[in-house]
């Protein structure tokens, strides 16, 4: 062997040793373990451009929704748009991002320095009431999958009294201060934990969800869109914007015989019939009636603050630092013998109690003034609904309810103006556009 050869086998026999020990002090990692990766519960993030096509095929849809609502007035359009809102935002996107949702995001962001609010969820935010603003709910009408899916059980909707629809929507008042509590405490997003048709969007085996979603499918066979009208926290939202709203849904194209055909058309309410002359003798006794109630008003605010502070301990045992520190303490007392995860992560984590529960201490307290303020708002807006009933609105034709009126173009039918502005042919009673 020559002297350049053996040089090149002594160098292979160098790096040979030298590989071997390099691979002694550098082990590769064990990824055969116990370990069970947890099931996810949310979707995985999308890229960038794919939540740009869905803020853009959102915002195509209001724009549809909205011409077909008020310009083309089709409900068979506004169905055929509804099936696609359901397919695309509730079963392909997995119902998230959605605008219902978003509401705990916004409020977490406002509340929270270090959460940061994605342009995505803002939009999924603000578009739809933009849209409201000027168009009314087109939103609810055909593009938010939760309504689309309630929309096709309405087999035979019953009437709700309107007393009992004011009452029953107080709920939805109170659902919506609870969840700005807790997004705004850094307790969870309640709207998205307890999405009724989650389960059905993902697929997934969350047993109480799918019972949830079952049981508003089936009262929605009777009661029209029961989640939409007595629960929605982000329809109520949009119930403010849609009576600012610059162009509004008209159940006739142009002229109100009040043939009152369309009385019964509407299976969530929002047709209000013309109303009586009020008669003189009785505006002194309404004065005073809304003096009264403007009395109350505060009365109902001061008693709303007092009930929420009173439970707001039990508020927040819902949040995850009150949990730890109350598996801590069973811990320390020996009520608890396996530790939970998250006494374990505790435990290893060099945190010592002292700080513990001086953050349960902070949420306790912020718990107690959000459900001071929470309560008061809903005391607020019960005052405000005694006054609104009261107040007695002037109406010579039948109209569609600017807040109730969900845009789902059921009425168009019933309107015989509106046969003759669609098929431009006289009705039996001789009358042509």
């Amino acid at each position: 062997m020559s002297r350049l050869g053996r040089a090149g086998v002594w160098m292979g026999l160098i790096l040979s040793a030298a590989a071997v020990q390099a691979a002694e002090r550098f082990p590769p990692p064990q990824f055969e373990t116990d370990y069970q990766m947890p099931t996810l519960t949310t979707p995985l993030p999308r890229a960038a451009v794919w939540e740009l096509a869905d803020v853009a095929v959102l915002a195509a849809a209001l724009g549809l929704a909205s011409w077909l609502t008020l310009r083309k007035r089709s409900r068979r359009g506004i169905a055929v748009l509804s099936v696609f809102s359901l397919l695309y935002f509730g079963f392909w996107r997995k119902g998230c991002i959605c605008s219902v949702g978003s509401l705990g995001n916004v409020v977490l962001s406002l509340f929270d320095s270090s959460y940061v609010l994605p342009l995505t969820v803002a939009a999924f935010f603000l578009l739809p009431i933009l849209f409201t603003l000027f168009f009314g709910r087109v939103f609810c009408g055909s593009v938010c999958p939760l309504g689309a899916i309630q929309d096709w059980v309405v087999f035979r909707p019953l009437a709700v009294p309107a007393w009992l629809e004011t009452t029953l929507r107080l709920g939805a008042w109170l659902y919506l201060a609870a969840a700005v509590l807790f997004a705004a405490v850094g307790a969870g997003l309640l709207i998205c934990r307890y999405d009724p048709f989650i389960a059905f969007f993902r697929l997934g085996f969350n047993t109480p969800l799918w019972l949830l979603g079952l049981l508003f499918l089936a009262v929605g066979v009777f009661i029209a869109r029961p989640y939409c009208r007595f629960v929605c926290p982000y329809g109520l939202l949009l119930r403010q914007a849609g009576r600012l709203a610059f162009w509004q849904v008209r159940i006739t194209p142009d002229e109100c015989i009040q043939c009152r055909l369309c009385e019964d058309a509407c299976p969530f309410g929002a047709i209000q019939p013309p109303t009586a002359p009020w008669p003189e003798s009785m505006r002194p006794v309404e004065r005073r009636r809304l003096v009264f109630l403007f009395g109350l008003l505060f009365v109902l605010m001061g008693l709303g603050g007092w009930l929420g502070y009173r439970v707001h301990t039990g508020l927040a045992a819902g949040h995850p630092t009150v949990e730890l520190a109350r598996q801590v303490r069973l811990r320390q007392a020996g009520l608890m013998t396996e530790p939970t995860d998250t006494v374990r992560a505790f435990e290893v984590s060099g945190r010592t109690l002292r700080s513990l529960w001086a953050q349960e201490a902070d949420v306790f307290q912020r718990f107690a003034w959000g459900g001071l303020w929470a309560g008061a708002f809903v005391g607020f807006v019960a005052g405000i609904k005694l006054i609104q009933i009261s107040i007695h609105f002037k109406r010579t034709d039948y109209e569609a309810d600017r807040a109730g009126c969900l845009a789902c173009g059921r009425c168009f039918a019933f309107c015989p103006r509106h046969r003759i502005w669609e098929t431009g042919k006289p009705t039996d009673s001789g009358e042509t556009s």
